[in-house]
């Protein structure tokens, strides 16, 4: 049930998210479509010249569905859903001034999510396309606009307002290669004001190439997600040599953290393997709610889902326990859906 009366004032704006908005255009296409633009079916790549005429026209296929997309951009949605109370959250990052821009905020904006994002003249919105072809999908993503980000928008006092009245901040790893300056800027503001930051390791290559910026926003980290891929990777980077996730998860909470942070809690995913969770000096792991194969429909957006159902509780002041539940549930929802996509309602108590 959604929450009621002064719990409802408590959750507006809580939760802010920050990272590379991306509108995802999923239509279903046929081989023919494939072969002219060169894209192979089970494939997720960055797009090239060759491909951008592709955006245009599967924008205008009549089965065409526009979805607010990107890493943070999906928890966020995700966490508004679960959450049920309009405004509940925030969400800044870069989009073109265009058409595809004004889809963006027509779709996010319908998912409940306050946006503030900044508008970049020269650089179109970034896109992915989702081509669905004999139920298999390709991605072909253009990041552009995405990659435009500047602190000076969050500093503005319009944006910066959002900051002040959130208390929770989650902020996937891919946008250290855009703003870390903005990262810090709101990792330093959660410690000063005694607020909650969150990080994703989101990728293999963020933390083999940018290594530098992670640990630094990692120093103000309370909770840190990722997957086992991510963990093994940013431990062999570290030098730690273990592939256990159960150790690596424990090694990363105990990395420093700033003064006046009480503790880093570690949220390791391993697909349909149980989640492990360190904190305290020792791990904890929790089973994943079982799913056939015949009920999946897309996993891309599982890492996203599950952070956030985990923010919607965690938001809440619910246990460990209850946000592993949220977490699980949305993510085992949304696998169910094409791209991140859910029902109107959860039926999650």
């Amino acid at each position: 049930m959604p929450p009621s009366g002064s719990d409802v004032a408590y959750l507006e704006r809580i939760l802010m998210g920050m990272g590379n908005p991306l509108l995802d255009i999923a239509a279903v296409v046929d081989d023919d479509f494939l072969e002219r633009y060169d894209v192979k079916l089970n494939n997720a790549i960055l797009a090239e010249e060759k491909h951008i005429p592709m955006y245009k026209e599967l924008a205008e296929l009549p089965d065409v569905k526009f979805i607010a997309g990107g890493a943070t951009q999906n928890a966020i949605r995700v966490a508004q859903w679960m959450l049920q109370v309009p405004g509940a959250t925030s969400y800044m990052g870069c989009i073109g001034k265009d058409e595809f821009g004004q889809e963006m905020i027509k779709a996010c904006s319908a998912d409940g999510v306050n946006v503030h994002y900044m508008e970049d003249e020269e650089h179109p919105t970034g896109t992915c396309a989702v081509l669905v072809c004999r139920g298999e999908r390709s991605l072909v993503a253009n990041l552009s606009a995405a990659n435009c980000y500047k602190s000076e928008h969050l500093l503005e006092p319009t944006n910066w307002f959002v900051a002040e009245r959130a208390k929770y901040f989650y902020i996937a790893g891919f946008f250290l290669t855009v703003s870390p300056e903005s990262v810090l800027i709101l990792a330093k503001h959660s410690l000063t004001e005694k607020k909650v930051f969150m990080m994703n390791l989101a990728a293999p290559f963020i933390c083999e190439f940018f290594t530098k910026p992670l640990v630094e926003a990692l120093f103000y980290c309370d909770y840190l997600f990722g997957n086992e891929t991510e963990a093994q990777t940013f431990a062999r980077v570290q030098g730690w040599e273990t592939e256990d996730l159960g150790e690596i998860a424990v090694k990363i909470s105990q990395l420093p953290l700033a003064e006046g942070k009480q503790e880093r809690i570690v949220v390791i995913t391993q697909g349909g393997d149980p989640t492990v969770v360190a904190h305290g000096g020792k791990a904890t792991f929790h089973p994943v709610k079982p799913i056939s194969k015949n009920e999946i429909v897309d996993t891309n957006g599982a890492g996203d889902s599950f952070v956030g159902g985990f923010l919607s509780q965690l938001v809440q002041g619910k246990d460990i326990e209850q946000c592993i539940r949220g977490a699980n549930y949305a993510a085992n929802v949304v696998i169910q859906h094409s791209s991140c996509t859910y029902p109107a309602k959860p039926s999650f108590e």
